[in-house]
């Protein structure tokens, strides 16, 4: 018997691991990146109501096995929710699909209209259970991009610019950097409180280019998943004030060098399927898409359908 309670910032790294494990044992059909828990957690649900009323472990009552775990109001409107390999398409899921939607819708503004979620186009258990709860396919979602971490692309950096790792001291610019890429809302506190001293972060793996008036230009945050070899970007950005430099394509670079040298295999990288940019900017890299993800949806006066 699984149930929820509520995360604790000291669940990060046995979550990352616990799903390392599971993608060891599974493959990726029902799971993205480890990294992405964290940039999840943080990053999309930082304006929202308390963690604990949104973030759920699903953990055995007898002996404390973590059977999944639950994020719930992301964008406003979207959960996700990750369950154990020999759980999957049986009653455990199906409740914790039911548990993520219901606390999402009871948190979404009243002019939201769907509650969403996604999956990757080859998780056939994850669309039919979802079918069963009354949401329906209605977008591809995201491209999966991957490439391997050889035959690397040079380093380019634009005179006057340095690449280097951040510190705890590019909190402010970082801040303004995200701000100015994506419109956040980020304070340098809130950055490097909120993120960058979390569990699961280390500054040593957000990649920055830094101005010669001291701004950062463009940042890239790659995850590391030792377990599988595998590594993965999120996010990527551009200050608006340095776009068409080569900055981001130089930090992305200089990241997967640094992958590489870990021992990591492969690198991925999702980004919106009608973001044309994005998609020019990766392949010009040597990524290709593997996948990709739909996302589904039910109105939200739906939601009792599934209790």
């Amino acid at each position: 018997m699984f149930t929820p309670r509520p995360f604790r910032h000291s669940d990060m790294p046995r979550l990352q691991e616990t799903v390392a494990e599971w993608i060891a044992v599974a493959g990726r059909d029902a799971y993205d990146h480890v990294g992405e828990l964290p940039h999840r957690v943080y990053d999309n649900l930082r304006d929202g109501p308390p963690l604990d009323d949104l973030v759920h472990v699903w953990e055995h009552e007898d002996d404390g096995r973590i059977g999944g775990v639950t994020i719930c109001l992301r964008f406003g409107s979207a959960f996700d929710a990750l369950c154990a390999p020999e759980l999957r398409g049986g009653d455990t899921e199906r409740a914790m699909l039911t548990f993520a939607a219901d606390t999402t819708t009871r948190h979404m503004a009243e002019d939201e209209e769907y509650v969403l979620t996604d999956l990757f186009e080859t998780d056939t258990t994850r669309a039919r259970l979802l079918n069963g709860l009354g949401f329906t396919r209605f977008r591809v979602w995201d491209d999966v991009n991957t490439r391997d971490l050889t035959g690397l692309p040079a380093v380019e950096v634009p005179d006057g610019f340095t690449v280097r790792a951040a510190t705890l001291d590019d909190a402010e610019a970082l801040a303004e950097a995200r701000n100015a890429s994506f419109g956040s809302g980020w304070t340098g506190v809130a950055y490097r409180d909120g993120m960058m001293t979390r569990p699961g972060y280390d500054p040593a793996r957000e990649i920055v280019a830094e101005a010669p008036d001291g701004r950062i230009g463009a940042y890239a945050v790659h995850w590391t998943d030792e377990r599988n070899g595998l590594g993965h970007f999120e996010p990527v950005g551009t200050h608006e004030a340095f776009r068409r430099r080569g900055l981001a394509r130089a930090v992305m670079a200089e990241s997967m060098r640094r992958m590489a040298e870990l021992g990591l295999r492969r690198v991925t990288v999702n980004h919106d399927a009608e973001n044309a940019p994005a998609a020019r900017l990766y392949g010009s890299l040597g990524f290709t898409r593997e996948c990709r993800t739909h996302g589904y949806r039910r109105a939200k006066a739906q939601a009792s359908m599934s209790r």
